[in-house]
């Protein structure tokens, strides 16, 4: 038994063959085109994105490193020998 789809069978004639090459490339170019121009959008606006994040966070962090004070690490340190070994409690 043999399926035949209506839709998928070979046009015999020549120009019809010709007109669905061109219809067919023609498609194909329209969702590159449209691809590409999303793409291009997608683009710009994520770096306008961050463009906009990093002037904000550049704006307020100003202000905020003025006032704040120097950064200092302050705290107790031992210096662990690896000569001798240490237990872990």
């Amino acid at each position: 038994m043999r399926v035949v789809l209506p839709l998928l069978h070979r046009r015999r004639h020549p120009l019809a063959q010709a007109l669905s090459v061109v219809l067919s490339l023609l498609v194909i170019g329209v969702l590159m085109v449209f691809g590409l121009v999303v793409a291009g959008v997608l683009m710009t606006g994520g770096a306008l994105w961050l463009v906009w994040r990093q002037w904000k966070r550049g704006r307020v962090a100003a202000p905020m490193q003025a006032a704040r004070q120097p950064d200092v690490l302050e705290g107790e340190y031992v210096v662990i020998r690896h000569s001798r070994p240490m237990a872990h409690h």
